[in-house]
């Protein structure tokens, strides 16, 4: 017999729901194999079944995981960073899960070493057996310590991510008021990105290096130093075009996103063929390069 003992009815009704659901999808219960008592005990009379001990492992896992983890990683936000707004909360949570999920690859190295899933299941075959009566709060407090150890790892690289998405939100912002208030130097531009960034005015004459520098408004740079590329931003915003003709065979890179994010309604993206492809349809246009 497995006998757990909850201290949130609450947890329990959910075990227990979830367990029942699971053993009697594969015609594993009856009302003598699961049983729930005082609304917070859930024993499950297995009779050496190898295959009723591994789902109630597995539901015991899903249990943590979709119920648990997030309240989890919800305090040690509130207890060891201060962070007591839901909806900050929410977004730290949102990058926790990209990282389990496997969706941020370059936050994930910086918990490579960790692996939060099988810790949680080894924590729990090593608990497990055939006959044994334990509480969930003790398990929770006692072996799931270093398991708390990596969550917090985890909460860790997600509130440096979350600062710096924050940073580059009010930067964003602060480039799109900037773009607000100008008049355009020229309508369209067209901007190349291949071996270099290249760009071209509303014929395909490209515009030369030079040319753009005497363009850039030099408050920009001044004001925004670190951040501003004044190879692309800086023009971009100096110019201040009412369309901006974006061609790149990767709208993913950083720099398109950024480009993407300051001028929003402004850009169209295309391919690097489509730039060539246009271009043909004015013969006359220059066609060296800087």
């Amino acid at each position: 017999m497995i006998e757990i003992i909850f201290h949130s009815s609450a947890d329990a009704r959910n075990f227990y729901e979830h367990l029942h659901e699971r053993l009697l999808s594969s015609n594993q219960t009856d009302n003598k194999t699961l049983q729930f008592e005082g609304q917070h005990i859930v024993k499950v009379f297995i009779e050496n079944s190898l295959k009723d001990l591994e789902s109630v492992k597995e539901v015991f896992y899903q249990f943590i995981v979709n119920r648990k983890q997030d309240d989890w990683f919800r305090r040690i936000l509130i207890e060891n960073y201060y962070y007591e707004d839901e909806g900050e909360q929410q977004q730290i949570l949102e990058i926790i899960h990209s990282i389990l999920e496997g969706n941020r690859e370059d936050l994930a190295a910086f918990v490579s070493d960790l692996d939060v899933k099988e810790s949680l299941k080894s924590a729990i075959d090593q608990l497990f057996q055939n006959n044994i009566s334990f509480s969930f709060d003790s398990f929770v407090k006692f072996r799931m310590r270093p398991l708390m150890d990596q969550m917090a790892k985890y909460v860790e690289v997600s509130i440096d991510e979350y600062k710096m998405e924050q940073e580059y939100q009010m930067f964003i912002q602060t480039l799109r008021d900037f773009l607000s208030g100008r008049q355009a130097k020229l309508n369209t531009i067209h901007v190349l990105m291949d071996e270099g960034i290249h760009f071209y005015d509303e014929q395909f004459y490209e515009i030369k290096r030079v040319e753009l520098l005497r363009m850039i408004d030099r408050k920009l740079l001044s004001n925004h130093p670190v951040y501003v590329d004044s190879v692309t931003i800086a023009p971009l915003l100096s110019i201040a075009p009412s369309c901006i003709y974006l061609y790149s065979d990767d709208y993913e890179q950083p720099l398109v996103r950024t480009i993407r994010n300051i001028f929003e309604e402004r850009l169209v993206l295309n391919s690097i063929s489509g730039f060539y492809d246009n271009k043909r349809t004015y013969p006359y246009a220059a066609d060296e390069k800087m």
